[in-house]
């Protein structure tokens, strides 16, 4: 990364906190809405989750809504209006065992391993009937280590597990999203299109593509640009140990070109949501958002104008 971006991070970031301003203000038309991961299952409940949206000074998330059970449908309604949240996406990714890696990960991630594929296209649909109800336009998940070579076997039946999710989606009115990271933005697009549905896009993870070592986020939308529908803002290093991935780092230490990204976002007449994705917990994880927020959104109002 640029030595002047990460200048701009830290003297946007530092600007803010000390003025104790809050962090974003009501958005500008035109122009895209920070928002930010959170899980409504597990040890959250829909409400601490999307409290926790609001704290941040935010008007919209992506959930994580794990089995999407249709129990957690009316909590979470209720949550996003009581705090005047919009939920961009409803995102699964399980059942079965993930593994993050370079090894198992071609194994236990998506709906590429054959063993789990069934059960994970049951879980999107439910998370897509769970969306319905909640007023969520979009369903996103990785689809996982997409196959290179089209002639391979496992590249059709994964096109053929994505058609059929994303086409329970359109009847439900919705967006199907296929997240960035284990395939390149090549198989990313030739998958979109072999698809033939007009509601699959793309969730561009600016820090996957260099944790995968599969490119660059910006170089990325020159291929995928005119699919993204939503947006990872996380940043990271790019692997240097073949068996693992790339370590995950806050936005300003990695290799994230920020704001050649948003430029390229804007050329791209791009104004959806842009969701920061920090992969740590804790205080740590909440300093690094809140700093992410100033920094991005002081990006956003200088570009789009």
């Amino acid at each position: 990364m640029q030595r002047t971006h990460r200048r701009f991070f830290l003297k946007t970031a530092l600007a803010a906190a000390a003025a104790g301003a809050p962090l974003h203000s009501e958005q500008a038309s035109g122009k895209p809405q920070l928002g930010v991961v959170v899980a409504v299952s597990g040890k959250n409940t829909p409400d601490e989750a999307i409290a926790k949206v609001k704290a941040f000074g935010l008007q919209c998330c992506q959930v994580g809504v794990g089995m999407a059970p249709p129990s957690l449908a009316e909590p979470l309604k209720a949550a996003l209006a009581k705090y005047q949240v919009k939920a961009t996406a409803a995102m699964t990714l399980v059942p079965g065992k993930l593994i993050w890696d370079f090894y198992q990960g071609p194994l236990t991630i998506g709906l590429v391993p054959p063993e789990t594929r069934a059960a994970r296209m049951d879980a999107l649909k439910r998370a897509s009937d769970l969306a319905k109800r909640c007023g969520i336009k979009a369903v996103h998940t990785h689809c996982g280590f997409i196959p290179e070579n089209p002639n391979e076997p496992l590249y059709g039946d994964t096109v053929k597990a994505i058609h059929e999710v994303a086409g329970y989606c359109k009847a439900n009115g919705q967006t199907f999203l296929m997240e960035t990271g284990q395939e390149s933005p090549v198989t990313l697009l030739r998958a979109i299109t072999d698809c033939g549905l007009d509601n699959v896009g793309v969730n561009l993870d600016t820090a996957n593509l260099i944790l995968y070592g599969k490119g660059d986020p910006v170089a990325a939308l020159d291929v995928v640009g005119r699919y993204v529908r939503g947006l990872h803002a996380k940043d990271g290093l790019y692997p240097t140990d073949p068996k693992k991935l790339g370590e995950e780092v806050a936005i300003g230490k990695g290799k994230v070109d920020f704001p050649e990204v948003i430029r390229k976002l804007h050329q791209l007449n791009y104004v959806g949501p842009i969701t920061i994705e920090r992969e740590i917990s804790g205080a740590r994880q909440e300093d690094d958002i809140r700093a992410s927020i100033a920094y991005l959104q002081k990006l956003i109002d200088s570009t789009y104008v």
